[in-house]
């Protein structure tokens, strides 16, 4: 691997923030290619990743981090910094993308145009189209058995796609609803015990008009969004409900329909169910999106990141419950950021060298109470008191060891799939639209993409 100048980074950076829309849409398109490949044992397709255990000289690597949270930033300069000064023989370059561009656009347009660093910082989603189009290599001979092992069941499945390992993560997410446990004794409402003893819908929305007649005018809060602005919110927090209804967005085996099963009878029925919510006005609508810190809404549908500002507000008084049950148990998200070595000519020990001091347990401990997010290593979990058997957020590791929780669909038609259910959950449950008539809509706008793609035929573009 060649040893690049100390600016290389950044001006990957500049080339990729100046690389035209047409360098993305080629990509998107599936212009780049990515061999066949087997598991571990197997033969290696061309542009794997190697690791031999051998780092020969002196090896620079650059990585590029997408703008998070300012304590995910400081956690990891820190990391690289100390990383850097422990050993002689691997340099990291931490570089961390500016913010005038959508990350995931600045991505896809440093892969067209040949500019993706060593190490690559993607949200856990996107691996699947990242993988298929090639943008990523597999990394299955860097991550020993011992640390494949150690890793959540959760975080394996994420970084999983066509039976090839292409990501790994320090950090997961939890999502379930937060409650006042205090407001509903006196409401005389049952609080959940566990991941069996979720409430179902119809009882939830019981629970909302008794909530409404104690004096909770909007006792739900949904993260409210503005339905002209779909975010990936809507896919994370809201697929859920679909899934528990037996619905889906896509055809969860074979990925290469949406029609049946997104605009099916049980997806209807879950945004429909939401969507009543709304209307009845049972949920908040507050700009400032604080109905559970400021005691609006006494029960939050919410992930991870809001478990020490809820916790602060309200001492002693929350509590984290599996998300409803929309007919077939409940169901909840998972998925969060991840590391992977971009196709190119990053010397793969040298990577994986720092992406196993970043696997660490006390590393990943560092990490998740930067962020307050799952740990990712059951090392690390073990460390961590929020998840002791009688821990605050116990749940959360539960459902992501368990199976209750799910990720995105593992397709590389995730882009489309995510933008046309985010936009469809915000017309159909935040704005009142007709939940099967822009079903529809959604599902033909997914199958397009899947049409125009072949349906992403395993082998690659």
């Amino acid at each position: 691997m060649k040893t690049p100048r100390r600016d290389l980074g950044r001006s990957r950076v500049r080339r990729a923030l100046f690389a035209g829309v047409a360098a993305v849409a080629m990509l998107l398109a599936g212009c780049s290619g990515v061999g066949d490949g087997r598991v571990d044992g197997g033969d290696k397709a061309p542009g794997d990743t190697t690791c031999d255990g051998k780092i020969d000289g002196t090896a620079h690597i650059t990585m590029w981090f997408h703008a998070g949270q300012s304590g995910e930033l400081s956690t990891l300069r820190s990391q690289v910094k100390e990383f850097n000064k422990a050993q002689r023989q691997v340099r990291v370059e931490l570089v961390t993308l500016p913010e005038q561009r959508p990350y995931t656009e600045l991505v896809l347009s440093a892969a067209a145009s040949g500019d993706l660093p060593d190490l690559l910082d993607f949200d856990g989603p996107n691996l699947y189209s990242y993988a298929w189009s090639g943008t990523l290599r597999p990394i299955d001979s860097c991550v020993p058995a011992k640390t494949r092992g150690d890793l959540l069941p959760s975080i394996r499945r994420q970084g999983t796609y066509d039976k090839r390992l292409w990501g790994v993560g320090t950090f997961d997410s939890g999502l379930g609803l937060y409650v006042r446990p205090s407001v509903l004794k006196e409401a005389g409402v049952r609080v959940p015990k566990g991941i069996d003893d979720a409430w179902t819908a119809d009882e939830l929305t019981k629970i909302l008009r008794k909530l409404r007649t104690v004096g909770y005018e909007a006792p739900l809060d949904l993260n409210f969004v503005d339905s002209a602005r779909p975010d990936e919110w809507n896919t994370y927090a809201f697929a859920p409900a679909v899934w528990s209804a037996g619905g889906d967005l896509i055809d969860p085996e074979e990925f290469r329909a949406a029609d049946g099963f997104l605009n099916g009878p049980e997806s209807v029925g879950a945004l429909t169910t939401l969507q009543k919510w709304v209307r009845e006005g049972y949920v908040d609508k507050g700009k400032d999106k604080s109905a559970f810190v400021k005691g609006r809404s006494p029960i939050s549908w919410m992930g991870h990141w809001k478990y020490g500002e809820f916790s602060e507000a309200h001492p002693g008084d929350v509590a984290i419950v599996p998300l409803p049950d929309f007919g077939t148990g409940t169901v909840t998200g998972m998925g969060s950021w991840q590391w992977g070595i971009p196709s190119g000519d990053a010397d793969g020990d040298a990577v994986w060298r720092f992406l196993e001091y970043l696997l660490r347990p006390e590393q990943v401990v560092r990490m998740s109470q930067a962020n307050g997010a799952i740990p990712a290593t059951e090392g690390a979990v073990k460390l961590s008191p929020l998840y002791d058997e009688d821990g605050a957020e116990r749940l959360f590791i539960e459902q992501l060891r368990s199976g209750v929780a799910r990720p995105r669909p593992q397709t590389p038609a995730y882009p489309a799939v995510t933008k046309a259910f985010a936009a469809a959950v915000a017309e159909i449950v935040f704005a009142g639209a007709p939940a099967r008539r822009t079903l529809d809509r959604a599902v033909e706008t997914i199958d397009q993409d899947l049409a125009a793609h072949d349906g992403y035929p395993k082998s690659g573009p």
